[in-house]
């Protein structure tokens, strides 16, 4: 079941193709170039995700080892649990993505289209994979086998596929628990107050509970608030490691160099003004 993402490839595409139509119905269409970058990281994405697995996979088999007790997978809660366990630390990792400089310069690029439609949803970090795994250990720890662990990742991440849509408003009361096209468009957002909101992945529970929800009000100006300016895969995968690097070369001291990657990403940085999207590079 760990390889549930390369079976939903062809459900995907086909979803692709109904936007498509329904973007043209509407006037509108895909940006090729930025469809084709988005699509041009995902799959750089799935070749570096599978050799990042190798690595931790044997951590999980390791701390699975040390299981303090067997979980029956045939139990009814079983995987309820795993799947809720495993959003909770997706949570975290997505938070630390974006609060911390280090993980922002892996994440950002998934933040970098200025479009949003279900071709966003594939533009996925080449650099996020290095370390994304080491979020969900303790399920390991807790008695969930790798194989398991692996798969409610899968889960997570095709949930999150039709989320990435202007296509789909308001889901009612399912908004109250689940992760929808509303929040997550609130999360791709550079409008102010739309910036490190709604980071859970299947469920929003978490956001409203730690105070990072906000809800869809103002129309989402999607993108970063200083965008890339190019289609290029390696300037989308690398451009902030480059600007993170030269932030560390010209600190005052090895020790604020040294600081750096672990400090939010806005430190120092004077917040952006309310029009600042009009500054955008196009």
């Amino acid at each position: 079941m760990e390889h549930l993402v390369l079976y939903a490839i062809p459900a995907f595409l086909a979803l692709v193709a109904m936007e498509a139509a329904w973007l043209i119905r509407r006037g509108q269409a895909y940006d090729g170039p930025d469809a084709i970058a988005s699509l041009a990281m995902g799959v750089g994405n799935v070749f570096i995700s599978l050799l990042c697995k190798l690595f931790w996979v044997a951590v999980y088999v390791a701390l699975y080892e040390h299981r303090p007790w067997d979980i029956d997978m045939g139990a009814i809660w079983a995987w309820p649990l795993l799947i809720l366990g495993h959003d909770f630390c997706f949570y975290w990792y997505h938070r630390f993505s974006h609060r911390v400089r280090a993980g922002w310069a892996a994440h950002v690029n998934h933040h970098s289209s200025q479009a949003f439609n279900l071709t966003t949803a594939l533009r996925q970090s080449w650099t996020t994979p290095l370390y994304s795994y080491g979020f969900f250990m303790p399920l390991a720890l807790a008695g969930y086998s790798p194989a398991h662990v692996i798969t409610a990742g899968a889960i997570s991440l095709i949930y999150q596929f039709w989320i990435h849509t202007e296509a789909i408003g308001r889901l009612g009361p399912l908004e109250w628990v689940l992760n929808t096209p509303s929040h997550h468009r609130v999360h791709h957002g550079a409008n102010p107050q739309y910036i490190d909101r709604n980071y859970g992945g299947i469920f929003i529970v978490w956001d409203r509970l730690f105070g990072t929800f906000e809800p869809e009000g103002e129309k989402v100006r999607y993108g970063l608030t200083h965008n890339v300016g190019s289609h290029h895969p390696l300037r989308i995968a690398f451009h902030d490691w480059q600007a993170l690097w030269q932030e560390m070369r010209t600190a005052p001291t090895l020790r604020e160099a040294l600081r750096r990657p672990w400090l939010p990403p806005d430190f120092g940085k004077e917040a952006p003004p309310p029009d600042a999207a009009a500054a955008r590079v196009p």
